[in-house]
């Protein structure tokens, strides 16, 4: 399918899809809600079913009734009924333990089945929302059981959670493997990020306007600021996080596909290798940090006890499931520089983590000041700077703070923004997140997905880091009080640079 017809929004093709995992909490909370409103867009065709595979021993008559029990809850929006009851028509479940030699081919017979049934054609997506250990061992016992093979004309798809490794080492070995029984078309990494409506509109923002791409380069920004920050603890993740840490969750994944996207030079089509070829440059571009630069230009925190908004949070260390002298990070500060005509001299800086004092997503692309010589002999002591700010969640749009004089007989400046807010202009639309990545997955677009080579760039950058907070255990930790804004060594960063992190309100 071409571009031109992807925009224009047609149902994507016969098939079926089959998530693994399909007990756990995404399904009922994003993917099956995803579709209902893929299906409430008309988005899906009548040939198409849903299977669910997991081990939980149910039917297809419990999996059905589980999934409607609480599915009101989590679809945004107005509910109705006949829509879903649409959905659940073409709801099943295969249960079965993806290391046990029956399951795959009692799944095989139940797509045949559909096939049938529903007239699904034999194409296949395959989301595995499973833990990472179970990539490689499901993708290679599809391949074993011919539920891969796209002979015939027919297409067949692997949807691959994150963390995509832990490691460079461990990255490159799942990419091995998974390649080893896949086509790299085939394999779709997803970041539920890359949903985001605004995350999506960066590339048209930026090369869809003759007046802001002449202007998004060394010569007139001064730096780049990322934070992605939570107001929420680990939760009931405890086990899982400490053994990630903040670092491994968020940044070779989600910040790094943010950055890739403001940095990369403008692509020749929107193919997806055409996009994934710019983003990938940049990410290749990325100074792996010198075990000194990581002294100086990379912070870990782990939040200690405080309250965010009347609720008390206990101690990182104190959460279910993590060890009492935990050296995990759940917070991380980096300067990161990319080593482009474009962007030489220009710093990113990023901050990351959980337990702060916002939940706030945003890229603030900051402006270099004019000269003050106009302004010297006038009342006008400094000159503040421009920032775009493109709001990624929870408040979704886009933000430009100016300078303008205020009215009056002196020559006072006042800062000013002009915004533009993507639910008061086009209307809310409900969403999870996963519609367009899943419906790209069905129409085969990977423009949304990372590539193997981007995500070993990825980890090439992080491993130095990893490496030498292995080796020199954190002395501090906690070091922050949950409900700020992290460790005062992120401030620090900045300031000994002339900057500052912009601040961002509760």
């Amino acid at each position: 399918m071409s571009n031109q017809e992807r925009g224009a929004g047609h149902a994507v093709p016969p098939c079926a899809l089959v998530i693994f995992g399909a007990a756990g909490d995404l399904t009922k909370r994003k993917l099956i809600p995803a579709l209902y409103n893929l299906a409430r867009q008309k988005l899906l065709p009548d040939e198409f079913a849903i299977v669910g595979c997991a081990r939980a021993e149910l039917d297809t008559a419990a999996f059905r009734a589980q999934i409607a029990s609480e599915i009101e809850r989590h679809v945004p929006g107005t509910f109705d009924p006949e829509l879903w009851k649409w959905i659940e028509a073409r709801l099943y479940y295969v249960s079965g333990d993806f290391g046990e030699p029956h399951t795959f081919p009692k799944l095989k017979e139940q797509l045949a089945d559909l096939e049938k049934r529903h007239g699904t054609r034999g194409n296949l997506l395959f989301y595995l929302a499973t833990a990472p250990d179970f990539f490689a061992p499901i993708a290679t016992a599809l391949r074993d059981h011919g539920l891969v093979d796209e002979s015939g004309g027919l297409w067949r798809r692997v949807i691959v959670e994150k963390p995509f490794g832990r490691d460079l080492a461990s990255a490159k070995a799942l990419n091995a493997n998974l390649l080893a029984v896949l086509a790299e078309k085939q394999i779709y990494r997803i970041d539920h990020y890359l949903g985001k409506e605004t995350v999506q509109n960066i590339l048209v923002f930026r090369f869809a306007n003759g007046i802001f791409e002449p202007i998004w380069n060394r010569r007139y920004v001064d730096h780049v600021q990322i934070t992605v920050s939570e107001t929420l603890g680990v939760e009931k993740r405890g086990g899982y996080y400490d053994r990630a840490g903040c670092m491994r969750d968020m940044v070779p994944n989600h910040i790094f596909q943010l950055i890739s996207l403001v940095a990369m030079e403008p692509p020749i089509s929107f193919d997806a290798d055409a996009v994934r070829d710019e983003q990938s440059k940049v990410l290749r571009a990325i100074h792996p940090p010198t075990p000194e630069d990581v002294l100086s230009s990379a912070v870990r925190g782990q939040y200690g006890a405080g309250g965010i908004n009347g609720r008390a949070l206990p101690d990182y260390r104190a959460e279910t499931g993590v060890p009492p002298s935990s050296h995990t990070e759940t917070f991380v500060a980096m300067k990161l520089a990319i080593d482009s005509w474009r962007w030489n001299g220009v710093p990113f800086y990023l901050r990351v983590g959980k337990a702060l004092a916002a939940r706030k997503t945003e890229i603030t692309i900051r402006f270099r000041k004019p000269p003050l010589v106009l302004f010297r002999n006038t009342t006008v002591g400094d000159l503040h700077p421009n920032d775009l700010v493109i709001h990624v969640q929870p408040k979704e749009g886009i933000s430009l703070r100016f300078g303008a004089k205020v009215p009056g007989a002196r020559l006072e400046l006042g800062g000013v923004d002009m915004e533009f807010d993507y639910a008061e202009r086009f209307g809310a639309t409900p969403a999870t997140g996963y519609e367009r990545l899943l419906y790209d997955a069905m129409l085969g677009d990977q423009t949304l997905f990372q590539r193997a080579d981007m995500v070993e760039a990825s980890w090439s950058v992080v491993a130095p880091i990893l490496d030498v907070w292995q080796a020199l255990p954190p002395r501090g930790f906690p070091n922050y009080a949950a409900g700020t804004w992290g460790p005062r060594e992120a401030e620090l960063m900045l300031e000994r640079d002339g900057r500052s992190w912009r601040p961002i309100e509760a």
